[in-house]
């Protein structure tokens, strides 16, 4: 099996030719590569996913905005280098911008998290500092001058806080159900005047496995598993695994729904409960009871309103991992009418409007294909907005609003933080370590942000060498809409082991246009 069919290597070597050329092919080479990582070639092949580097990675990280290619008509340049594990950005009254640093990355490392001001000349000034890692982004509300930060509570549950202007922290909401794969995340702050998170769920596709032992959670809250936010019908389908809680041979059954070793039987009823895993909430800004908006989601990552008042989220699809491990699922982009009866999305036992069920198509090799883990579903699930490239990860984003100071009105910006194979899946080739825009209304995704390849290599700077991108992970307009903030996690080498990150790599870039572009 060659190293990368001959189609997917001239792409990569087209880049090198000229920005012309290369943002002319964007659509083509999106819909090109997730067709070849969800082919058998994928399957036989060892995976070469963007973080697997042999090299060592180290603070400093080398920052060169010349390695990154953009359109025609825009420029690219660090605001703030040094940031430990940021996830999103937020601008004050001031227009300064204000980012979250997440205390906690995928690899069980731990740090503090922490609400950091950017100054003028790239200085980081700490606003707030606390508990409850990860942070996973944040909103400011002009109204009240305070920032609202969505903490994943990895350890101790998530919550919704509020930081005034002189760093106090006051929760809104506590107890969230993010002790497990996904995080409490978000905020957006609706045109409501409600604040908007997103609620990861426990488990990769429904089932509390050996996975979930890797991701550090399961002898922690052994406890633990998927809350639906509707009552649903099981269709018993339970799973055996190696008992990971004793660490001994012994095996043991664990359905969907239920702790780690609970076997379900067909018919049986689990209560709908708010708030839940895998779902999108709503609060006041005072606080006060949650109001479920949708459900059925794996990890509602991302959450921006269109300038309609459209509500877009971003979903992380499903891994190939675990007692039910699912093949070939891109991430996907839904759109939510708040206004209407909270729907079910389809998780775990669509992939947006498609069963799990269909043929092979989403059966890992060598495993058994997905069987419906309900009995009964709520209702048909919707069709998506826009499907992203299989383990692409694409995350936080924000809408353009200025057709003449940015350009593209209307189109969502994406930050794709990048694959995480082999321990999500094998890929061919990296995947993400980008930023693309998406028109909401045709699904159309085409590059916008990418690193300038070397030879016939593209991915992350850590991989492929040079000072551009590493993992972008969230995407902020300013409130004129002149420039775009682009936040990037930082380096994170993948190992058969799992994530190694590295801290204080983390980046705060900034993209203008300088004309050109439309």
């Amino acid at each position: 099996m060659p190293r990368a069919p001959r189609g997917l290597r001239s792409f990569l070597s087209s880049i090198a030719a000229g920005q012309r050329h290369i943002f002319g092919m964007m659509r083509s080479a999106l819909i090109l590569l997730p067709l070849l990582l969800i082919t058998g070639c994928a399957a036989a092949s060892a995976p070469r996913g963007g973080g697997q580097t042999d090299k060592t990675l180290a603070a400093p990280r080398v920052v060169n905005p010349d390695d990154v290619l953009l359109p025609d008509g825009y420029r690219i340049e660090a605001v703030a280098t040094g940031l430990n594990f940021p996830t999103g950005v937020a601008f004050d009254n001031d227009g300064r911008p204000h980012v979250t640093e997440s205390g906690y990355s995928y690899g069980e490392v731990w740090t503090t998290p922490r609400l950091m001001r950017v100054e003028n000349n790239g200085q980081l000034n700490e606003v707030a500092r606390g508990d409850h890692a990860p942070w996973n982004g944040l909103d400011f509300n002009p109204r009240d001058s305070a920032f609202y930060v969505a903490q994943g509570g990895e350890q101790e549950g998530g919550r919704i806080v509020r930081i005034a202007p002189d760093g106090k922290l006051t929760p809104l909401v506590e107890n969230l159900p993010s002790l497990g794969d996904h995080h409490t995340n978000g905020p957006r702050i609706g045109p409501d005047g409600a604040i908007y998170f997103g609620q990861g769920t426990a488990t990769n596709s429904g089932v509390v496995g050996d996975d979930d032992a890797q991701f550090g959670w399961l002898k922690r809250h052994p406890e633990f598993h998927d809350i639906p936010g509707r009552e649903i019908k099981l269709a018993g389908e339970n799973f055996t695994t190696r008992d990971v809680l004793t660490g001994g041979d012994q095996r043991i059954t664990t359905g969907s729904f239920v702790p780690f070793g609970t076997a379900t039987q067909p018919g049986q009823i689990i209560p709908g409960h708010v708030p839940c895993t895998g779902g999108i909430m709503r609060i006041n800004p005072n606080g006060g009871d949650v109001q479920l908006v949708a459900w059925g989601m794996r990890n509602p990552f991302g959450l921006a309103f269109a300038p309609d008042g459209a509500l877009f989220v971003t979903e992380n699809s499903y891994d190939v991992r675990g007692s039910r491990p699912v093949w070939g699922t891109g991430d996907l982009l839904w759109r939510i009418d708040p206004k209407q009866p909270a729907l079910w999305y389809g998780w775990p036992d669509f992939h947006g409007d498609q069963p799990l069920t269909r043929s092979d198509h989403f059966t890992a090799p060598g495993k058994p294909s997905p069987k419906f883990l309900l009995a009964e579903h709520p209702n048909p699930p919707p069709a998506p907005a826009a499907k992203f490239g299989v383990h692409a990860s694409a995350d936080g984003f924000d809408f353009s609003n200025s057709a003449d100071r940015f350009g593209f009105a209307g189109q969502a910006f994406v930050a794709q933080f990048g694959d995480m194979s082999p321990t999500v899946g094998k890929v061919m080739a990296p995947v993400g370590f980008n930023v693309v825009r998406v028109d909401p209304m045709s699904g159309t995704i085409e590059l916008f942000a990418v690193n300038k390849p070397r030879g016939d290599k593209t991915g992350p700077a850590s991989l492929i060498g040079g000072g551009g991108l590493e993992r972008p992970v969230a995407c902020r307009f300013t409130r004129d809409g002149g420039a775009l903030y682009l936040v990037d996690f930082g380096q994170v080498r993948m190992t058969e082991r799992g994530p190694q990150p590295v801290q204080n790599t983390g980046t705060l870039w900034r993209i203008t246009r300088t004309g050109g572009a439309r």
